[in-house]
This record gives C-alpha cells, sequence and structure tokens, in this order.
C-alpha cells in the first residue's frame, strides 16, 4: 500500500519571516500573503518557531482598552513579554515543533495533535525548511475518489498481501465508507482484513458482514 507522505501534501513555496523582521512588518507580511501563521527562520533557513496572528493579538491583548479599563489579567511572564515583543524571534511560539517529508499522514497528525498546533513546519536532514503542513493539507486525503479506494483495497489489502484466503470478499466504498461482505475460512481473518483496510487512506470508516467457514478463535480471549 501507498500511502501519501508529509512531502507529497505540504507547501512548497513557504512564507517565512527573518528572526529580526518588526512587529508591524510580521502583520503585513501575513496580510499581504493572505496567510494566518509563518515560520520564523535562522539565517541558514532552521525554523526556530512559528509566528501566528494569535501570537500577534497578544499585542493588542495587553493595552488598556478605550474606556481606560486594565490590559489582559494574568499574563504568565513569557506570554507577557511576548506581548511586548517587537521582532520576530521575541513574539514567535517556540520552539517549532517540525515533521520530516517521508512521514506519513498519521505521524503529523499526531503530533499536531499532542503539541495542540495547526501546522507543522517540514525540515530535511540538516533541520532547512523545506515546507509546511497543515491540518487542511492533511485532510485531503479524504477527497480521494471511492474507485480509487476501492482498486487499492481489492488490490493491495485483499489480493497481495492476503491471497487466496481473501479471495470471497466483496468490497463497496460509497463517500470512504468501506463495507465488506463475503466470506472467509477462518474467522480470525476478519478482523485483521478491517485493520487493513483502515490504514488505507481516504478510508472514512469500516464495516464488515463477512462470513466465516470455521471459527478458530473458541476459546481465545476476544481482541482488545
Amino acid at each position: 500500500m501507498h500511502h501519501r507522505t508529509v512531502g507529497e501534501l505540504m507547501t512548497r513555496n513557504v512564507v517565512r519571516a527573518r528572526r529580526d523582521l518588526p512587529f508591524k512588518e510580521l502583520v503585513r507580511l501575513l496580510a499581504e500573503n493572505d496567510v494566518t501563521a509563518v515560520p520564523v527562520v535562522d539565517e541558514r533557513d532552521r525554523p526556530m518557531g512559528v509566528v501566528s496572528e494569535a501570537d500577534l493579538l497578544r499585542k493588542s491583548a495587553d493595552r488598556n482598552d478605550s474606556a481606560g479599563g486594565p490590559p489582559m489579567p494574568g499574563l504568565e511572564a513569557g506570554q507577557q513579554a511576548k506581548a511586548e515583543g517587537v521582532r520576530a524571534e521575541e513574539v514567535m511560539s517556540a520552539p517549532a515543533i517540525c515533521a520530516r517529508p517521508e512521514w506519513n499522514v498519521v505521524e503529523a497528525a499526531r503530533l499536531m495533535e499532542l503539541h495542540d498546533v495547526k501546522r507543522l513546519p517540514v525540515v530535511d536532514a540538516a533541520d532547512r525548511l523545506q515546507g509546511i503542513v497543515s491540518r487542511r493539507d492533511l485532510l485531503r486525503i479524504f477527497l480521494r475518489d471511492d474507485d480509487a479506494i476501492r482498486e487499492e483495497i481489492t488490490w493491495d489489502v485483499l489480493q497481495q498481501t492476503l491471497g487466496a484466503s481473501a479471495a470471497e470478499l466483496t468490497v463497496d466504498v460509497r463517500q470512504g465508507q468501506v463495507a465488506l461482505g463475503g466470506s472467509v475460512d477462518l474467522r480470525s481473518l476478519i478482523p485483521v482484513v478491517v485493520r487493513l483496510c483502515r490504514t488505507v487512506d481516504g478510508v472514512v470508516s469500516v464495516s464488515e458482514h463477512v462470513a466465516f467457514r470455521t471459527d478458530d478463535t473458541a476459546g481465545r480471549p476476544a481482541p482488545a
């Protein structure tokens, strides 16, 4: 099976900011390029952090309002310093959480979830910026055509991986939802087929109504 990689999904023409770029130039950079965040790079084009609209808005939140009210209370020292920053390296979120071009969608999505970020700079072996991948980029695998998903499951999963043992299985795909039918010799093969189908890019869900001729799971503990 071929899983689309971060390198295939990422944006290669990356808008980036120098570490010493002034605050107002940062705002202009985002506005003129219609982006919500940019990586901040050092002299060797290695990401140091990411500056987003949320980072820049701390500047406004830290000021007194028009009615004379106080600035946002309770900012930690680090957040207060960012609110007072005047250059990219002072207002960015750091360090940069980066991905590699050869990673698959699952690896990138897990890293985004772990660090609660919306995008990842993509770097090469020397940590130089190669691109940027966003949540929207990763979701593009779910735009994959149903026929392409069905063909991959039928050929790669059933024929090449499982061979004759899955010859009597049928596959129906609608809106990325896979329905398996038919029959197999051994009951234990059914969860294996389901698990493999779920790893195919673009699959939203997998259901099965598969019959079996021999129950080889009798006496075994149920799978977790």
